[in-house]
Formats: C-alpha cells, structure tokens, sequence
C-alpha cells in the first residue's frame, strides 16, 4: 500500500469470530478483490472447537486458532496467551465478526483504538450484556422501533459502549419477525463493515509508517 509516497505493509488483521463466517467471509472477500488493499487478514481466531468460520479461513489460506479461557487456569494466563500469539503473528488490528466473548482488559487496553465490532442495532440502543443475534431484533421489534441497522463501534471493556465510528439504518417493517428484520440488517453488515475496515486499516497505517520499506 502507497501512503504519502511510502510503501507500507498492509495491516495484519486477526479476525475474532464465534459461529458461521459469514460476515469473515465479506470482510475477506473484499480485501482479496481489492486492488492495493491496505489489510490482510492473519489470523482467524475462535472460542470454539470447530466453527464454520474455521472452515471458510482455512479455504483462503488463513491460519485458524481455537483460544478459550475455558483453556487455561486463570483468566490471565488466557489473556498472556492471547497477547503472545497476536504479537508472534505481527497483529496490529482486531475485527470482531460475531465474536460471543468480551475481550481481556489487557488486550483492549494493548490495541485501543484497533479494535472493531459490528452490532445489529443502532447503539446506543439495544446494546450491552445479552444483546446479541436473534435478542437484539426481537427486542427491536418488542419496541415498536420503525428502523434498525447495524453499527460498528470501537471496543472498550464494556460490551458495545465504545465510541460509534458508523451506522447504516434498516426500516422495520409492519410485518417483519426477528428472522426477516436480521437478514435484512446482515446483508448491510455485510457492505458496511468491510468498508469500515478498510478505512479504519488506512487510518492505522497513516499514523505509523514504522513498516515502511
């Protein structure tokens, strides 16, 4: 990637996911088509044994990792570990992608300001513990909300209370379910966060040049 003149290495991405990949599989399939890309996904890393994201990294080429607190003694030794295997891997960026666990304190605290998440809701809204998947739009619905969309905020050590870096807004319909309103917001997700990622990879790379060659 060209910055102010200067070849850059692209941002080394570690993607944290929980379930399926779709979202992965949007975020990746935009970085590989995109010509002069300013990320790369590294690392696909899950709290589960074997997820359907796994599948999908290993089918680009991506290294795939199963890290769970339930791994380790102590909450610290997971959150060491952790750190330990984004530092080896040259991680500068974090992307949750329907990741079903908060992150160590430590490791918000090492990347602050790197670290994006998607919500399928318009924050401040239908955010915090419990808000997740299906929940988030049935209590959309439950409240007579006329529009819904996704966000990407940043992360902080509270479940989705990190500054709002974009929204796209989803109109509920008079007769939308939980299913019909969450594939509607998934498939903006799928536009937007790629595009976030993106500019949010070019933003970290314009205030480090370090890996300039």
């Amino acid at each position: 990637m060209i910055n102010n003149g200067i070849t850059v290495a692209p941002v080394r991405i570690a993607v944290f996911a929980s379930g399926r990949g779709s979202t992965f599989r949007a975020i990746q399939q935009v970085l590989e088509s995109t010509a002069d890309a300013p990320a790369t996904i590294v690392l696909c890393v899950s709290n589960n044994p074997s997820p359907a994201v796994f599948e999908h990294a290993e089918r680009a080429g991506i290294e795939t990792m199963r890290l769970s607190p339930k791994m380790f003694a102590t909450e610290e030794e997971y959150a060491d570990a952790l750190a330990r295997v984004l530092e080896e891997r040259g991680v500068r960026m974090l992307v949750l992608a329907g990741y079903m666990r908060r992150l160590p304190p430590s490791i918000v605290a090492s990347f602050r300001g790197r670290i994006l998440n998607i919500h399928p809701a318009l924050l401040p809204k239908f955010g915090g513990k419990g808000m997740y998947g299906m929940h988030v739009h049935e209590a959309v619905i439950a409240a007579g909300e006329r529009d819904s969309g996704p966000t990407v905020h940043l992360v902080d050590e509270e479940y989705d209370t990190g500054p709002i870096v974009a929204q796209e807004h989803v109109p509920v319909l008079p007769d939308d379910t939980p299913e019909t309103l969450a594939a509607r917001v998934l498939a903006v997700e799928h536009v937007l966060y790629p595009r976030v990622v993106m500019e949010w990879a070019r933003k970290i790379s314009g205030h480090d040049t370090s890996s300039a060659s």
